[in-house]
């Protein structure tokens, strides 16, 4: 399919993991892409191999930010597709209990705040061509509790999803979509790190999911070029599940 031949998207948190796979999935619709990271040697290789651009942002820094957008209209022309995606999950963001004032911050600014910073200023873009889609990753954790807590990571998701929701509202009339992405657990890195360092952990995570594993990259970003497509024009201001059944899930299959 070529749903987004000639489309202009920036990916945040490009280098590796969904975001990866949906600047590769983008390019394989026919966008341009703008690959955003801090990983040098990944998102240059990323961006390489799809024959795009990459850009080193650090996406807590509004200047970086505003920098970033400004770039993909001098090189492209505008902005038509905003994949708001950076994000962490340290291991000193557990609970509430433990999780202290610094690591909470962090977390917020790298999680929430940038997905205020990225919307910001892709959405000045888009007004001015009258259309777009921005799609802004949130978890399943933005919809349900955890008794295995990362607090933070928690409250920001669920700030994703608040600010998403009122920003598909607001733009809706100007042509401008906005939709949140809700993963399920996904086989990326992040998570890899974490069976790594806590099998037991994970495995409480995984027995939750109906079916039975973890999501692959390329799954979500699937997903995402849905959302980024005018297959989605009806579609804004929605929590987009894409979870394996955990959030619909009272018990699991054996």
């Amino acid at each position: 399919m070529q749903r987004l031949q000639d489309r202009v998207a920036v990916v945040t948190g490009g280098a590796s993991g969904i975001g990866l796979a949906t600047v590769r999935r983008f390019a394989e619709e026919g966008a341009r892409v703008i690959v955003a990271d801090i990983d040098d040697n990944a998102g240059a290789a990323a961006a390489e191999a799809v024959a795009g651009v990459y850009i080193r942002v650090d996406v807590t820094d509004e200047e970086q930010v505003r920098q970033l957008f400004q770039t993909a209209v001098d090189t492209y022309g505008g902005v038509d597709i905003a994949f708001n995606n950076a994000g962490i999950s340290p291991p000193e963001d557990d609970s509430i209990l433990t999780t202290d004032i610094d690591a909470w911050r962090k977390v917020q600014e790298v999680n929430l705040t940038s997905v205020y910073l990225c919307s910001k200023y892709a959405i000045g873009h888009m007004l001015e061509r009258g259309k777009g889609s921005v799609i802004n990753t949130a978890s399943f954790v933005a919809v349900l509790g955890a008794a295995t807590s990362q607090i933070s990571y928690t409250a920001s998701k669920g700030g994703v999803l608040a600010m998403t929701r009122e920003l598909g509202v607001q733009f809706a009339r100007k042509g401008i979509r906005v939709n949140a992405l809700c993963p399920g657990p996904v086989n990326t890195p992040l998570l890899r790190e974490l069976f790594a360092k806590d099998p037991e952990r994970a495995q409480r995570r995984l027995v939750h999911v109906p079916v039975g594993r973890f999501a692959e990259p390329e799954e979500i970003a699937g997903a995402v070029a849905f959302l980024a497509s005018d297959d989605a024009s009806f579609i804004t201001a929605s929590q987009f599940l894409v979870d394996g059944g955990i959030s619909g899930a009272y018990v699991t299959p054996l």
